[in-house]
């Protein structure tokens, strides 16, 4: 996926977090024979390398970083099985960590760190540790629909008056949470044919990830799409606020469309280095750590340590998405499924 130029948002939130005080105290640099792990980072490139610069610094520990989509590691892992070189894995979303978990592969987080967090957003079973949020919005063409004519439900996109307006990115692992909301709320059958109806709708307009969807959307090739709120904001971000022609809307509250996808964050049970895997992991849902994602261009809501975003974004505690939780959203598996069933993917 496309990234803000590294060099100038880590630069940024440094010296952002450098004159709020976050970084202080962090600790002296890595002492000699100190130890190391290996992560495994599908989450936002830039936010991450903040993340692990604080943490080295903090712990004299170092961090080895392979990025890459979070579904490329977690088939990995799986592959590599207990031989895994990694010993963290973060992702921008739960379906992997819970796939993960299903298969054993994970190690109990520990009770400290889970503390950390509000239960609902780590895992049932105690294997990963929620880190952030994001939330599925509309994205809309401000020049090609108003926003009284924006749908009240995710539902209402399958319509007929939505041809040729809506933009998908199926193959994101965003999707998948979107698509399984409906089918517990609704059926597969009735899941299936809204995939169906959508796709229909879309027809050219069908992209490779939600950065070129929200892209689109902003220079008038498409009306209307879903993504997770922050690709509008870090677009916005990116482009300067003049030249961004979309805006974002909410579903109903309660609708299937409307849904919180949480970024965590697991111990491999393969690692040599467990006691320092689980550091980084109590970092990662610290205040200093949560203030560096507070204070980061991925827009993401901190989940833990009480911490909030510093960004303008609508307040977390006032969102109001569907009840369904990171267990109902499972491993993805049955998203992918029915996506595949409707040539989607």
């Amino acid at each position: 996926m496309r990234k803000v130029t590294r060099t100038r948002a880590l630069a940024g939130l440094l010296g952002a977090l450098v004159g709020a005080g976050v970084l202080a105290g962090c600790g002296g640099g890595s002492s000699a024979g100190a130890p190391s792990i290996t992560l495994y980072n599908g989450q936002h490139v830039q936010t991450t390398d903040a993340l692990v610069q604080a943490f080295e610094k903090q712990t004299g520990i170092h961090v080895n970083v392979r990025s890459d989509d979070e579904d490329v590691f977690a088939d990995q892992i799986v592959q590599e099985g207990l031989r895994s070189p990694a010993d963290v894995i973060y992702t921008e979303n739960s379906p992997p960590l819970e796939s993960l978990q299903e298969r054993g592969l994970l190690s109990t987080v520990d009770a400290s760190t889970l503390a950390k967090v509000a239960p609902r957003y780590s895992s049932p079973r105690h294997q990963w540790v929620g880190v952030s949020a994001r939330s599925s919005v509309m994205v809309y063409n401000t020049a090609l629909v108003k926003a009284d004519q924006l749908p009240r439900s995710v539902m209402d996109l399958a319509e007929p008056r939505w041809r040729g307006k809506l933009a998908l990115a199926p193959g994101e692992t965003d999707f998948q949470p979107i698509v399984t909301s409906i089918a517990v709320r609704y059926g597969k059958a009735a899941a299936l044919a809204w995939l169906q109806a959508v796709k229909a709708n879309a027809a050219s307009h069908t992209y490779p990830d939600n950065e070129v969807l929200t892209d689109m959307i902003n220079r008038g090739q498409a009306a209307i799409g879903i993504i997770n709120h922050y690709y509008w904001y870090r677009l916005g971000y990116e482009v300067g606020a003049a030249s961004v022609h979309s805006a974002i809307a909410y579903f109903a509250p309660g609708d299937a469309g409307w849904v919180i996808d949480v970024s965590g964050a697991a111990v491999l049970r393969s690692s040599q280095h467990q006691q320092e895997a689980q550091r980084f992991l109590a970092f990662l849902v610290s205040r200093t750590g949560e203030q560096i994602i507070a204070h980061s261009q991925s827009y993401e809501y901190p989940l833990g340590s009480g911490v909030t975003t510093a960004k303008d974004l609508r307040p977390f505690d006032t969102l109001q998405p569907a009840p369904i939780g990171v267990a109902q959203l499972g491993d993805g598996s049955a998203a992918i499924a029915l996506l595949q069933e409707a040539q989607l993917l």
